[in-house]
């Protein structure tokens, strides 16, 4: 009797043309492994345009999201580590260090060596947002700070009108009205526990307000400056030309200078390159940062900058207690920098 094919030996088997495919677990982490790399490609790309150094607008926009960027992408980073996605998280690993990198001329800027023995200063300065009326709040955040001089960018009518209860720590004030809203509506100040006088030089297309206060450091000249919104938000070459307009202004001081505000752009973008480089001006570490107001200040824009003459050195910068207002406030302590040797 024939043996069945059963019965028969391996080697009178059929072979089997059936290729065993992954499991479903395996195609799943493949997918997920393919999304997560896509959306690792825009931080990537902000990460990129912020290094390039190129000040077309399109890049130029992009460079002002490396800080919540960053957070953001570590974030994500912790979550594919845990879902053991290791290519997408090794992946994201390296884009973590380019924004790292992107992000470490404005966070970690040059403070300066400060000069041993010679007084330290506190400024507060802080963009109030014109439809703002907590002045409670107002109050609260400057006398926590207990600074020496406040710079108010935007400050609504009735700060300024309330100025005697709110400040009353700070005799001496100017107020120059801020153009964009008109005399009567809102305007920045300067405010100074030591004598002031206000400036009479002129810089038309830029909302400022200048004065020179005598400190213990000698006099000290101040500038509030308010910026218009980048591209695409406002008209393309506006921050420029006011960027050009302070340039002309900050020229014709003699002694150091502080320039603090609202520039509506961090200090390693086109515009805060273009103040340092032909200002002269050095800017102060910007992180955490100070809009919008309703995020935590590590996923924050530093739009809200405190930038310097060399002669001058940071001790200290932090975030200030909420105003109400949409931008945080920032709290600096400079004094006197060593001279630097030349080269």
């Amino acid at each position: 009797m024939p043996k069945l094919l059963s019965d028969r030996g391996p080697e009178h088997q059929p072979i089997s043309w059936t290729v065993r495919g992954p499991d479903g677990w395996t195609v799943l982490k493949r997918v997920a492994t393919v999304l997560a790399l896509g959306i690792l490609v825009p931080p990537l790309i902000i990460g990129v345009a912020a290094l390039s150094g190129i000040g077309h607008r399109w890049v130029d926009i992009l460079a002002q999201f490396p800080a919540p960027a960053l957070i953001l992408t570590a974030i994500f980073v912790v979550l594919l580590a845990v879902l053991r996605l290791r290519l997408a998280a090794g992946a994201g690993g390296a884009v973590i260090l380019v924004l790292a990198a992107a992000l470490w001329p404005q966070a970690m800027a040059d403070r300066g060596t400060p000069k041993p023995g010679a007084p330290v200063l506190t400024l507060y300065s802080a963009n109030l947002l014109v439809t703002n009326t907590n002045v409670a709040a107002v109050k609260a955040s400057v006398e926590a700070a207990n600074p020496d001089i406040v710079i108010l960018i935007e400050a609504p009518l009735v700060v300024s009108e309330h100025a005697n209860d709110l400040f009353p720590q700070y005799p001496h004030r100017l107020r120059s009205p801020w153009p964009g809203f008109g005399a009567g509506t809102s305007g920045n100040m300067i405010l100074s526990r030591w004598p002031l006088t206000p400036g009479n030089l002129r810089a038309p297309g830029l909302s400022y307000a200048l004065a020179k206060v005598e400190t213990p450091l000698g006099p000290l000249n101040v500038v509030g400056v308010h910026m218009t919104r980048p591209w695409p938000f406002q008209f393309q070459w506006g921050q420029l030309t006011q960027a050009m307009t302070l340039n002309t202004l900050v020229k014709k001081l003699d002694g150091p200078v502080i320039v603090a505000g609202d520039f509506n752009s961090v200090s390693s973008a086109r515009v805060g390159k273009q103040i340092q480089s032909d200002i002269g001006l050095k800017a102060n570490p910007g992180w955490p940062g100070t809009w919008p107001s309703a995020a935590p200040a590590v996923f924050g824009f530093t739009i809200d900058q405190v930038y310097r003459t060399p002669d001058l050195a940071v001790v200290g910068r932090k975030i200030g207690k909420r105003t109400g207002s949409d931008h945080r406030p920032v709290i600096t302590r400079l004094t006197l920098a060593e001279p630097r040797s030349a080269p």
